[in-house]
């Protein structure tokens, strides 16, 4: 019995690890730490690469004192517009003067997830990526209404990964210093819309003759649809072209649920109707030229 007992605990005792199963442990650890080194490395080198960048782009707290390039109006005596100076053709539009349906048009078509991110939305990239596949076209961007902004007021249109960094670093700057409500602000006053118009006052009266306020569900989805391509999307132009991109646009504000299938359908439905430029009324040019040149004079 006493041999059996010696047997039984000789067989049943663990055998010792074999060489190649220490040498494979030392290998994964060596792995991980491996692994922890370049991942610490690499986060260090982005944060210094992230505060290079930072000190060199402009300080995004000056849109405190946005001031841009605005249009001025020449009056008659008798309250007619007889003409009109600018460099950028813009006026200035505070947010609550903005109808709430323009608003959603833009978000719907730019950036379905404007009050859901910090300046950059890897989910909205990532769904553009796969509805460009799909359509095996360019239909869909990634960037957000803030990097618009931010490249639109401090960048150049150059397509490179140096601005691309930028541009990023910019939008999350801008989103820690602004609300949502003040970015879109500035974006919608921003953007050129074509034919000389910046923002979408100015866009409102060069197409259609009116005011924002004024404007209906196709010609709102019109608006929205030509900051992508101003020259492309011109309805002026390109109506065809034009009329798809509107379509789009409203597909993507039905899908938004911010318009019935029935309100889609009607503005689908719609041609379009535009006001070719603005009429004054006869005034001589030379006059005209005259006031302006009296204006940078006086007030340069």
């Amino acid at each position: 019995p006493t041999d059996l007992i010696r047997r039984h605990r000789v067989l049943t005792m663990k055998k010792p690890p074999k060489k190649k199963t220490r040498w494979f442990r030392w290998i994964l650890t060596g792995l991980v730490v491996l692994l922890v080194l370049v991942f610490f490395a690499s986060a260090g080198a982005g944060y210094f690469l992230y505060t290079q960048i930072l000190n060199d782009l402009p300080d995004v707290s000056q849109l405190r004192e946005y001031r841009p390039s605005l249009m001025s109006t020449v009056y008659s005596d008798n309250n007619e517009v007889v003409g009109k100076f600018y460099i950028e053709k813009r006026i200035l539009l505070p947010f609550s003067e903005v109808p709430d349906l323009l608003i959603k048009a833009f978000i719907a078509i730019e950036d379905a997830r404007v009050y859901h991110h910090g300046g950059i939305d890897l989910q909205g990239i990532s769904r553009a990526f796969w509805a460009n596949l799909r359509a095996k076209q360019i239909t869909q961007g990634g960037s957000t209404i803030t990097q618009q902004l931010a490249k639109n007021l401090f960048l150049s249109p150059e397509r490179t990964i140096q601005r691309k960094s930028k541009e990023i670093i910019l939008a999350m700057e801008i989103e820690k210093r602004f609300n949502k409500k003040e970015i879109l602000e500035l974006y919608l006053n921003q953007i050129y819309f074509g034919e000389g118009a910046y923002g979408v006052e100015a866009a409102a009266e060069t197409y259609f003759g009116k005011h924002v306020k004024d404007l209906t569900l196709p010609e709102t989805a019109m608006l929205a649809g030509l900051p992508k391509s101003p020259a492309h999307f011109n309805p002026f132009k390109d109506a065809d072209s034009a009329l798809k991109r509107r379509s789009m646009v409203l597909v993507r504000m039905y899908g938004e649920h911010f318009i019935t299938l029935e309100q889609k359908r009607a503005a689908e439905a719609e041609p379009i109707s535009l006001i070719r430029k603005e009429k004054y009324p006869d005034v001589s040019a030379y006059f005209i030229e005259h006031i302006r040149k009296y204006l940078m004079d006086r007030y340069g």
